[in-house]
């Protein structure tokens, strides 16, 4: 395979428009059926607006936040309300926020977006945060995990901890496929926007999920991200989900005892 064809998600699942359709189908019903509060403006940007799902029972502990994927260039929160689901069925509330899109910003303006986003949920909600994210929203999620908050007037602990799912965290091979059309990555961009080129993550709780059919490289990058921050002293966890692939393994999220879910409930403790 070559490097294209190893970041093609769409050509390496035929399957894809159904599950795209399905996503759409669970997330207009969790919304017509859920607690919530829809469309509200966290930042200046047409695209900064988010969703939140709340519990019928809050359970206390940290807000979680969901990051909708799509390569940084496609869908929006809509497009994943069901995702809270799982979260919200432990008692837990749930943050999904849209994003500006490329080609029309770029990759490091949308971290600042997420950050704007992360801040905005600490100013309202008076909670730490865990961040979670799905292939472009797990490498967002990852950013947050490495964001000195202190910086930004926070408190340095605001992610208490991040679960990211089948995500890209050194952006360099994709200055080599297609996608960089829309991405507009440069050697400068690249490097800016790899947490696994970070200097060091904060000290909090990473995990590192991918669906145990993804390409060989979608594999190796959530492993390398797991492996190089436990080398710098976090608590890591990479776990391969067997028989998924990248568009059907994020469908955890919305189930209550699939053990994604589990997971994020142990995270929240």
């Amino acid at each position: 395979m070559t490097i294209d064809d190893e970041y093609n998600n769409r050509a390496m699942v035929p399957d894809h428009p159904r599950i795209i359709i399905d996503w759409h189908r669970d997330a207009k019903a969790y919304r017509d059926s859920s607690r919530n509060d829809l469309d509200i403006a966290y930042g200046a940007h047409d695209r900064n607006r988010l969703d939140m799902f709340y519990p019928e029972t809050d359970a206390g502990g940290p807000l979680v936040v969901f990051i909708h994927g799509g390569y940084w260039r496609s869908f929006d929160k809509s497009v994943f309300s069901h995702m809270a689901a799982g979260a919200n069925a432990h008692g837990l509330t749930v943050a999904v926020p849209s994003y500006s899109l490329c080609p029309a910003v770029t990759i490091p303006g949308i971290i600042d977006e997420i950050r704007q986003c992360c801040l905005f949920l600490a100013r309202e909600h008076g909670r730490r945060l865990l961040v979670t994210g799905h292939s472009a929203g797990a490498h967002l999620a990852a950013c947050m995990a490495a964001t000195d908050w202190s910086g930004y007037g926070a408190r340095a602990d605001l992610v208490q901890a991040c679960f990211s799912l089948s995500g890209v965290f050194d952006l360099r091979p994709l200055m080599a496929t297609t996608h960089n059309a829309d991405l507009r990555l440069t050697p400068i961009d690249a490097l800016a926007a790899s947490p696994l080129l970070w200097p060091m993550p904060n000290q909090l709780p990473f995990d590192s999920w991918v669906g145990g059919v993804e390409s060989f490289e979608f594999l190796r990058q959530a492993r390398s991200l797991a492996a190089a921050w436990e080398g710098l002293g976090l608590p890591c966890r990479y776990e391969v989900v067997p028989g998924e692939n990248h568009f059907s393994v994020p469908a955890g999220f919305a189930q209550p005892e699939h053990p994604i879910t589990l997971r994020l409930l142990e995270l929240s403790r």
